[in-house]
């Protein structure tokens, strides 16, 4: 059953699989649950895993009130307040790596880790163009073209694959299905475009690893660099050759989750005590 984000009173729609400690998985910009793809599973085999949809896409409802990066963090926050999880490991992608800088932010008691993939502190004039040109199609309610353009999150093996076309229909389910959702999109592009941390990451205390493909062009890797440098102790991991893209977790979910779960087994809820009173 969806369960109501209670502090700002929006219903959202989520599913939680495995056992162990939960890892919240936070969904990027015009994604819904189908598009982690097999990482959810896959860390599931070890973790209780909470995935959910952002407000007003996939079964979430929209609510009330502006969508901003903080506001969503503010959502996935009251999420696990909802659900009675006091502390959590973080998966975020691309928009939810930058909810999670917000809740680490706002909610650093939360956080057990946050592993940021495709992340970014504030655009650059690179980055800005990429993201209008993603935003258009949403804009203009042009679903093809939404698709289209939705190659540059990928790599360019990926993209001269003969079967891309049917790699992509695959995945339309996990995109916006109606008008009121391609709004939300735009509304979540433009969250994207003016998010800002970059003078506030330094005080981000949660043990932080940022992972990037070399061939992202969206959150590319010298933005994802800048944040792993703002956060103390941040560890920085570059993904590199075929399939390294801004879908890094549906290219390469082996690595992913590999890094993944070291960096959580490094600083598992079990161990934190023994480590405090050492």
């Amino acid at each position: 059953m969806p369960q109501t984000a209670v502090r700002t009173g929006v219903t959202l729609n989520y599913e939680i699989t495995g056992e162990g400690e939960p890892v919240l998985l936070i969904m990027g910009t015009s994604g819904s649950l189908p598009m982690w793809g097999e990482v959810a599973p896959r860390l599931a085999q070890e973790y209780q895993v909470i995935a959910f949809d952002n407000r007003g896409l996939g079964g979430s409802e929209r609510g009330e009130g502006a969508i901003t990066v903080a506001s969503l963090a503010e959502d996935a926050s009251a999420l696990l307040a909802a659900l009675e999880i006091p502390r959590a490991h973080t998966l975020g992608w691309s928009l939810g790596s930058a909810i999670q800088q917000e809740m680490a932010l706002a909610h650093p008691e939360q956080l057990a880790t946050a592993v940021m993939c495709g992340t970014w502190a504030r655009c650059d004039g690179f980055q800005r163009a990429m993201l209008s040109a993603l935003r258009l199609p949403y804009a203009i309610r042009d679903m093809d073209a939404a698709l289209t353009t939705s190659g540059l999150a990928f790599s360019p093996q990926l993209l001269d694959d003969p079967n891309v076309e049917q790699m992509v229909a695959a995945l339309a389910p996990a995109f916006p299905q109606s008008e009121d959702q391609m709004q939300v999109t735009v509304e979540q592009w433009d969250a994207d475009l003016v998010h800002d941390t970059q003078d506030r990451l330094s005080g981000i205390t949660t043990p932080t690893m940022v992972v990037v493909g070399e061939q992202d062009l969206i959150t590319p890797s010298w933005q994802a660099k800048k944040v792993a440098d703002a956060i103390p102790g941040a560890r920085y991991e570059l993904v590199t050759g075929p399939g390294s893209s801004h879908g890094l977790h549906l290219e390469r979910p082996d690595d992913l989750v590999r890094l993944v779960t070291d960096f959580l087994q490094d600083n598992s809820l079990e161990r934190r005590p023994a480590a405090l009173g050492s």
